[in-house]
């Protein structure tokens, strides 16, 4: 109401006043209204001086207007970066359950290749001109494009709004690259180079940010390419744009939009066989580690930075392709063509359908090509599509996982009534609960874990393999470590007993690299690693299992394990629990085969140094006497272990040296048998003994 006398009742006004709003928020972090008023004033400011008085701002086409958007990526690189303390691997998207799980291939795809077959069949029943064959094949480039999301969030699980600005940025190089006198083959690939860099370019932000902030970040950066870099005329041919010609396969051309429709639908098939191998290859299970605990992905030495990456210019690469597609449809390409606010209705119409599968982008792009010439063709208002999709939107508040992930439900339970109805046999019993958890090896295991080795590294003997000097930490303003001195040896149990809130998990997450030194060093066999990341350390041998267990919910067992190994059968083995749900989710297991899953790589191939965060957390007694166990057969294999440890009787019986921490110092050290009740005490109440 107040904004109406400045802006008008304008639309477009109305959203660059909503980013400008977000602007501001994000000075104030989301969380402070007096912090987030003054930005806004101050953003004003500085919006008007850049108008009337930056006098090399009129040489940059757009940069007046992109001061908000310039200000916005500032602040959310610089202002949001997370530093709150990570525990465990709670996941934060859960996959949907697979309803087709129990069906043949054959019956999972067989309702797409009958679509496959029809649309075929339909598409070459038209004539060449025929103008909703144009429209399907449009609608089949919009899918093109839409597998993007499914590469960036319905894989990787980030919010990527860019998506348009990647499209235009490859159709407009590629026009550009044509216009001067490149074969049409070469730019085409130069446009979806173009875009992929771009998308490298843009995973920058991502390194560091995550959730709605993210979303900002991306929106940000397709505003800013939309309002400054497109508007350059050299680049983007001002109003007139770049012509382009249709692709040439001798025998027919993309003139005929019967032929756009066979090349798209191969297109779309490729890359969803790129999708399919890639969930299934190691960089997959990397990427859903990643977006299922990304904590517990850096443990296991998968890089987060280098995951993001790799999805953000894989999923610009597609959209590139779909762009410059786009743009020889049409027979030109300008910088409006592909909008940057194009992005928030391409996500949401793929999201509607089904993010997490190429047929969800498949079906988004021909509805959103098909349905408004149908609402056309039928005389009905093009406000009658805008309520639609407000009621899919409603809908998809129900069915988050989209109309696919409905659909197959619907199928499933339709499937069991019938199955319910034609058995007259009673239902099947309950599956018999697990095995205790002390079953869980077997008999070769058990033997294994009262066997001791020849080669038995005694502590004491050799150089510590990890030592903390005078580390200083913290999150964010608050210091928690000040100046922790610790050292561990190979074959050596270390127990760090203290306090709620000593610091104990700080220092595990400090020594595993989760968390950034202010001051001090960490050495690993002499070596100095205070700069490097978890997943660095991780493949130099240091091993966290974090509080809160350090599986990836949303893998299964074989995935989690296929994480760290090539081969999961000598856990299986070792292990015949672990073997029976090797195919279920890490996140539907109990609490002790979730700790037995994160402790099982390290039994087949032993770490250098195994940092053991509250491993007995939430566990029954037979579990833990079990943990322990595993502990006591890693110590004598030569690990070092670090154990923080709520139960100081299970701790203490497996320990070889005790460190008391208190209000983030290391208070005493020494061997357990020197361990007294006093100091015990002393210790779990805080107090000086």
């Amino acid at each position: 109401m107040l904004a109406v006398p400045v802006v008008g009742l304008d639309s477009g006004a109305f959203t660059v006043l909503l980013f400008a709003s977000a602007t501001a928020s994000v000075f104030g972090r989301l969380r402070s209204i007096p912090w987030t008023f003054a930005a806004g004033l101050g953003l004003g400011v500085v919006q008007n001086l850049v108008a009337g008085y930056a006098d090399f701002a009129a040489e940059i086409t757009g940069l007046r207007t992109a001061v908000p958007v310039l200000l916005l990526f500032a602040g959310l690189v610089l202002l949001n970066r997370s530093r709150e303390r990570v525990a465990g691997s709670a996941a934060e998207d859960a996959p949907p359950p697979d309803y087709l799980a129990d069906l043949p291939v054959w019956r999972r795809r067989l309702p797409w290749l009958v679509s496959l077959a029809a649309l075929l069949v339909w598409t070459f029943t038209r004539p060449a001109d025929d103008f909703y064959v144009g429209v399907v094949a449009q609608g089949l480039v919009l899918a093109l494009i839409f597998c993007s999301f499914v590469v960036v969030t319905g894989i990787g699980g980030m919010v990527n709004l860019a998506q348009a600005a990647f499209a235009a940025m490859a159709a407009l190089t590629c026009g550009w690259a044509f216009a001067s006198g490149w074969p049409l083959p070469v730019a085409i690939l130069v446009g979806v180079l173009a875009a992929a860099a771009v998308g490298v370019l843009v995973a920058m932000p991502a390194l560091r940010l995550g959730g709605r902030i993210l979303t900002l970040a991306t929106l940000a950066l397709a505003l800013l390419a939309d309002q400054v870099l497109f508007q350059v005329d050299a680049f983007s041919n001002g109003t007139i744009g770049w012509p382009l010609p249709a692709i040439s396969f001798r025998v027919a051309d993309t003139t005929d939009p019967r032929v756009r429709v066979v090349l798209l639908l191969v297109l779309i098939g490729l890359v969803g066989l790129l999708v399919r191998n890639l969930e299934r290859s190691v960089s997959g299970r990397a990427i859903l580690a990643v977006r299922s605990a990304p904590a517990a992905a850096a443990t296991v030495g998968v890089s987060g930075p280098r995951t993001k990456i790799m999805l953000f210019a894989l999923a610009s690469a597609i959209a590139g392709l779909g762009g410059v597609l786009y743009a020889t449809s049409k027979g030109s390409i300008t910088a409006t063509d592909l909008p940057a606010f194009a992005g928030f209705v391409w996500l949401a119409v793929v999201v509607l359908q089904g993010v997490r599968r190429i047929g969800g982008a498949v079906l988004g792009g021909l509805i959103a090509a098909v349905f408004p010439e149908l609402l056309a063709g039928w005389g009905v208002s093009a406000h009658v599509g805008a309520i639609l999709f407000g009621t899919g939107g409603m809908i998809l508040a129900k069915h988050p996982d989209g109309v696919l992930a409905q659909l197959a439900e619907a199928r499933h339970r339709r499937r069991a009534r019938r199955q319910a109805t034609a058995s007259s046999s009673p239902a099947p019993s309950p599956a018999p609960s697990a095995a205790p958890a002390t079953d869980a090896l077997s008999p070769r295991g058990r033997a294994a874990l009262g066997a001791v080795p020849e080669n038995l590294a005694e502590p004491g003997r050799a150089e510590p393999v990890l030592r903390l000097e005078g580390v200083v930490a913290g999150y964010g303003d608050v210091t928690v470590l000040r100046g922790v001195d610790l050292a561990i040896h190979p074959g050596e149990v270390v127990a760090l007993l203290g306090a709620n809130g000593a610091g104990k998990s700080t220092t595990c997450a400090v020594a595993a690299g989760d968390l950034p030194v202010t001051a001090g060093a960490i050495l690993l066999d002499g070596d100095d690693v205070t700069g490097r990341p978890a997943h660095r350390r991780a493949r130099a041998g240091v091993l966290l299992a974090p509080e809160g267990r350090g599986v990836f919910p949303g893998l299964t067992v074989e995935e989690n394990l296929r994480t760290w190994l090539e081969s999961p059968d000598p856990v299986y083995e070792r292990l015949p629990q672990l073997a029976a749900r090797r195919t279920v989710l890490a996140g539907a297991l109990s609490g002790g085969e979730q700790q037995l899953l994160t402790l099982a790589p390290a039994l087949v191939r032993p770490p250098r140094v195994l940092i053991a965060d509250e491993p007995s957390l939430g566990l029954a007694p037979l579990v833990v006497e079990q943990i322990f166990a595993l502990f006591a057969e890693l110590r004598q294999r030569g690990v070092a272990l670090l154990l923080v440890e709520e139960k100081a009787t299970e701790a203490l019986a497996v320990a070889d040296r005790v460190a008391f921490m208190r209000l983030g110092r290391i208070t005493w050290t020494g061997p357990r048998s020197e361990v007294d009740a006093d100091r015990l005490t002393a210790a779990y109440l805080g107090v000086s003994s």
